[in-house]
């Protein structure tokens, strides 16, 4: 048995027992509700019917002070629900993950990209991808990172950070549970924000001399309503008072008020999720030193949008008409929130993009330290420097097989090729994912499929799986010569496609090239682009079912390479998946043809 299977069914079960309890402790709560109401309009129509009934309203004050807590107690106990729920959500998740079952997870399909320089070969993105078996982001700026990180154009080298990730669980689970129910969108939440700063406030609402009138305000009015409840005055004077204080309040603030709503509308969701979020990281004990300063940054931020907040709540509660005039009649409270808009703008609007940066990277290391921790039969990869291409890789196997992959040993040097062959199914295609994906994996400081892998860093193409389109004209045959060029554009001119690396070195991993023509066609052609490669600052790996090319060896044996993919065959085809030196003996197409005809 897994044990971080058990641990996760062990969580979920709590979590769930924990549920259980809440809902009950929420039916005494909507009793205790509906009794003490009860009581109180009891306790109130009986003040006004028996002698002396004054003396009645003090107990109805205590029982409706009652029904407030039981409520405050039974709005909590909603919270704590929803939280319990979250994170049993979060456990089963992750133990449907170790039952090989992805569905839960996003599959990141919007980063779908045949032209691609090695993640449409590479299954990176998709449906049963390396991305849905990663992703556990509850942000589009997470799942925007985290896909940029997979396919090279942001690469972030931070093994440190991913182990110290992985190694709070705990935390982890809280921080994904913020998203289980909605995604956060990042860049809403960031386009609404800034287009705050756009809003033409008037400076005049946020002068200290317009504050100061503001409170001699206030207090002249409430003054006015005490003199003439002691008779003082006429009380004709407070309510003209009260009326044109609200219709001037009203009158100078409904203009900007009615913008800055246009904008927060539908925000308020949105920003509850991600003050929860920014108030996790500011509470995480165990920071990595290298995040320190983005984590001290995060607490600023966590005051900006928590005041931000304030006024959004303020704005909603403007729906409330009553509340209204008498918060602006008595308090001046629009006037207030423009205030408070207009210090929040003056003080945070440029530092909003670098905090929601910091976020989108703190939750694509979440994805990545849950990875790593699901993955503990895993090793760190050793990454080396040079501007060479250096592959060495002892027991490697492809990420998705789990327990039944076959390991193997490879080695790539610099401006060599190797030139793969085998029958079908015996496993080259797969072998030739295998060392992609684990070089995506080594180049962000994720955990490897592998005993031992040592690399530098280079650059990487692929063409393994290339379609056809119809639509356009285009030809399977003409569909390959088109990414054969975009394989050549890329090794020439290191600027052809964003990959974030240093290295003008290019490992290309090749799966049969010019599928589209005839044998001896296809094998001038290959032998053609392969000598025009390899005078590239190029190394190779091609995959081919032509025996014929591996003769390239035989021309020029210091540089081409042969390993194969054997079979047996006897009563049945016996596949061992292990790479050996040497061109395959064997193939199998003939071989299970005549099975199938031989059960017509």
């Amino acid at each position: 048995m897994n044990p971080i299977r058990t641990y996760y069914v062990d969580q979920s079960r709590r979590y769930a027992e924990a549920v259980v309890q809440l809902r009950r402790r929420n039916r005494l709560f909507v009793a205790g509700e509906l009794l003490t109401f009860i009581l109180f309009l009891a306790l109130i129509a009986l003040s006004t019917v028996a002698a002396g009934g004054r003396w009645i309203l003090l107990p109805a004050v205590g029982v409706l002070s009652a029904y407030i807590c039981i409520r405050m107690m039974d709005v909590r106990n909603d919270r704590r629900i929803r939280s319990m729920e979250d994170l049993q959500s979060v456990y089963d998740h992750e133990t449907s993950y170790l039952d090989g079952d992805f569905t839960p997870f996003d599959g990141g399909a919007q980063y779908l990209d045949p032209h691609h320089a090695f993640t449409y070969d590479l299954d990176i993105f998709g449906r049963d991808s390396l991305f849905q078996r990663m992703n556990r982001t509850i942000t589009t700026g997470g799942s925007d990172r985290l896909a940029s990180c997979l396919s090279f154009r942001r690469i972030h080298y931070q093994p440190e950070n991913i182990r110290a990730f992985a190694e709070d669980e705990l935390w982890r689970a809280r921080f994904m549970s913020i998203g289980q129910r909605r995604r956060i969108d990042s860049s809403g939440i960031y386009r609404v924000l800034t287009a705050a700063s756009d809003v033409a406030v008037p400076r005049w609402f946020a002068a200290p001399l317009t504050k100061a009138a503001a409170i001699m305000l206030i207090v002249g009015l409430l003054a006015a309503v005490v003199l003439a409840a002691e008779g003082t005055i006429s009380v004709n004077i407070p309510i003209v008072w009260a009326i044109v204080q609200f219709f001037a309040v009203y009158s100078l603030t409904s203009k900007a008020l009615r913008q800055i709503s246009k904008i927060m509308e539908g925000l308020h969701g949105q920003m509850q999720q991600y003050i929860r979020m920014i108030r996790l990281c500011t509470e995480k004990e165990h920071v990595p030193a290298g995040l320190q300063p983005a984590f001290d940054a995060l607490r600023e931020a966590r005051i900006s949008f928590e005041r931000m907040e304030q006024v959004i709540d303020g704005l909603d509660r403007r729906g409330n008409v009553m509340g209204l005039f008498l918060m602006d009649t008595f308090l001046l409270g629009d006037l207030f929130l423009i205030r408070r808009f207009i210090r929040w703008q003056q003080a945070y609007i440029d530092k909003i993009g670098g905090w929601i940066e910091i976020v989108s990277d703190v939750d694509a290391l979440v994805s990545m330290g849950t990875f790593r921790y699901n993955e503990p039969a895993t090793t760190e990869a050793e990454i080396v420097s040079g501007d060479t291409v250096i592959y060495e890789a002892e027991g490697l196997c492809h990420p998705f097989l789990g327990d039944k992959a076959v390991r193997n040993d490879f080695g790539i040097s610099d401006r060599h090729f190797y030139i793969i062959t085998g029958a079908n199914m015996a496993g080259k295609s797969t072998f030739l994912r295998s060392v992609g994906v684990n070089y995506v994996l080594a180049l962000n400081g994720m955990p490897v499929f592998a005993r031992r892998l040592r690399v530098s860093r280079f650059r990487l193409f692929s063409s393994m799986r290339t379609n056809d389109d119809l639509s356009r004209g285009i030809s399977y045959f003409n569909a390959e010569l088109l990414r054969l060029k975009q394989l050549i554009d890329f090794c020439e001119a290191p600027s052809a496609e964003a990959q974030d690396l240093p290295s003008t070195h290019t490992l290309i991993i090749l799966d049969e090239i010019l599928k589209g023509t005839n044998s001896l066609d296809k094998l001038n052609g290959s032998r053609l682009f392969l000598d025009a490669i390899s005078r590239l600052p190029v190394s190779g790996i091609v995959a081919t079912h032509d025996l014929e090319l591996s003769k390239m060896s035989e021309r020029d044996s210091l540089r081409f390479h042969n390993f194969c993919f054997e079979i047996e065959l006897g009563d049945r085809v016996t596949y061992s998946y292990r790479i050996t030196p040497g061109v395959a003996r064997n193939q199998n197409a003939t071989f299970l043809l005549k099975g199938i005809l031989a059960g017509r």
